[in-house]
């Protein structure tokens, strides 16, 4: 993945946060729609971009206490990567310091960090042997984006687990997380929620194929695509993020206040 945290003048700065919140926000609601969300848990971070090259990094992430349906552009923190609040109102949720400042610190490509308990890729997590099976054609594209951790048995309540997360990841993009649910990471806003969004949705009709006690399909291996690259290049994530915004720009305008 290319990251995209880059440095701007301080004026092109301000003008790419808003548009990077206003996308946050919207990736927020959506998700609340969608109820990917753990009531007033889970958590969305991006790393900003900065104006110097040796300027502390930042990050956008949810306050504390609110649900993902409340988030709107203006409502989100900024924090370093030692935790610290640095703009905003509102605290940083432990569990999310924890997983996310490491992810980030891991792997620098990982500009946005998303993390939540969707139904179905979570089902999946509750197995004994978690797996993403090879039987849709989405699966051709996804699978090899896939680690699957079965290792953490408690959240991340320190920075060794989170640590052990962001290496448990690799180079991958989506961490199947035994127990628990699922991190995706990307180097931009949309392409972390497309991957998330169409890794749900095929977690949806693996586990609705599975519900029948039928045989699943496998496909053959040599059509596993065997990309790692940004997501972006192959799916529309860009185009997929735009169209929600139309919706939320007539539904929810004030996601972007």
């Amino acid at each position: 993945m290319v990251a995209v945290v880059r440095s701007l003048s301080s004026s092109a700065m301000q003008e790419e946060e808003w548009r990077l919140r206003c996308d946050m926000a919207a990736v927020f609601r959506v998700a609340a729609r969608l109820r990917w969300n753990e009531q007033i848990g889970n958590h969305n971070s991006l790393m900003l971009p900065k104006r110097t090259p040796d300027e502390r990094p930042t990050f956008l992430i949810n306050p504390r206490g609110y649900l993902f349906q409340e988030l709107t552009a203006s409502s989100l923190i900024v924090c370093d990567l030692e935790g610290n609040v640095l703009r905003g109102d509102g605290e940083l949720r432990e569990v999310a310091f924890h997983i996310h400042t490491r992810i980030h610190l891991a792997n620098p490509a990982a500009t946005c960090v998303v993390h939540v308990h969707p139904q179905y890729l979570t089902a999946l997590s509750m197995l004994a042997e978690p797996e993403i099976t090879l039987s849709h054609h989405n699966n051709l594209l996804l699978n090899d984006r896939v680690a699957i951790d079965n290792f953490g048995s408690a959240p991340a309540d320190s920075r060794d687990e989170g640590d052990r997360l962001a290496a448990a990841l690799g180079d991958k993009s989506i961490l199947l997380m035994g127990g628990h649910g699922v991190t995706v990471v990307g180097p931009t806003v949309e392409e972390a929620f497309d991957e998330c969004f169409i890794a749900e949705r095929t977690a949806m009709y693996q586990v609705t194929a599975m519900s029948t006690g039928r045989p699943m399909r496998a496909l053959p291996e040599h059509h596993r695509r065997g990309f790692n690259g940004p997501w972006g290049e192959k799916i529309d994530a860009r185009l997929h993020l735009d169209a929600w915004r139309r919706v939320l720009d007539r539904e929810e305008p004030d996601y972007a206040r």
